[in-house]
């Protein structure tokens, strides 16, 4: 398999968290469940397949081809995946998206779009042009031109909503309340760019950061000792820490171990694997 990420060195790296590219990829699994990151996501098929979401049966509930996009998410999602694919992945960072889609970020909330609805027939451009180019480096060139000539610097979130969304990144959620007292406007306020700028409130932010954060704990340990995760993921109790993982995973811990997850990349689960 062919992975490649880009470096991206323009202004466009304080919107975007990252652009890759993948190949070849040949999965042991045709759905996998993803978990949400607190990023929205642009993507894009090279490879001509039709792809699927799927209901908690695993039956297909939507279609998608070329390019789409995935927004803010709270709770999984279940998607296909498929033998030797190629694409390429635009994930922006949590207050990225608005300076580039231009509109309220809570619109593309539990959605997954055709990107055309956002960007028009440029977009279905692109992906051709991308699709054309065997050189990896002119396919994240060519995006991230794209990218540029659709950012809109002047309508970047406001400094203090990114010191925020940072500090809900880099802290406990026990420290919830301490972390937005010293913003300085109301929290009615704080709540509305919130969802203008990234999506969702400050409170269901933290908690996908915290479960991110939980889950890759939880893949470096060698020995699993549900109290100690507890305790040191910052939960107040059991029930709290089953309820995030049934929320955003949709079965419980120990499903999870059970079915090996923790010895995966974490976010990614597949759901019928074979062997």
């Amino acid at each position: 398999m062919k992975f490649e990420i880009y470096n991206i060195q323009s202004s466009l790296g304080n919107y975007v968290e990252s652009i890759f590219y993948h190949k070849d990829y040949v999965p042991d699994h045709n759905i996998e469940r993803v978990v949400p990151t607190g990023n929205i996501f642009i993507l894009f098929e090279l490879d001509n397949f039709q792809r699927n979401t799927f209901d908690n049966e695993l039956k297909p509930n939507g279609v998608y081809t070329k390019a789409w996009v995935s927004g803010m998410h709270q709770k999984y999602l279940n998607i296909s995946a498929h033998q030797h694919s190629e694409m390429l992945i635009v994930q922006l960072k949590s207050t990225g998206a608005y300076p580039i889609f231009k509109v309220a970020i809570s619109e593309l909330n539990e959605t997954v779009k055709p990107a055309e609805i956002y960007f028009g027939e440029s977009i279905l451009k692109l992906r051709d042009e991308i699709t054309k180019n065997s050189n990896t480096t002119n396919k994240f060139k060519k995006v991230e031109n794209w990218l540029l000539k659709l950012l809109d610097e002047n309508k970047s979130a406001p400094q203090d909503i990114i010191d925020v969304v940072t500090k809900l990144q880099n802290n406990p959620f026990s420290k919830h309340q301490e972390l937005l007292k010293d913003y300085p406007k109301t929290q009615k306020h704080l709540i509305s760019q919130f969802r203008k700028y990234a999506g969702l409130s400050p409170k269901s932010l933290h908690r996908i950061f915290r479960f991110n954060k939980l889950l890759e704990i939880i893949n470096q340990k060698k020995e699993i000792i549900w109290t100690e995760i507890v305790y040191e993921t910052g939960y107040a109790d059991q029930s709290h820490f089953i309820k995030d993982f049934q929320e955003f995973c949709g079965f419980n811990p120990s499903k999870y171990i059970k079915n090996g997850y923790n010895e995966t990349i974490p976010n990614f689960f597949p759901l019928d694997k074979r062997g």
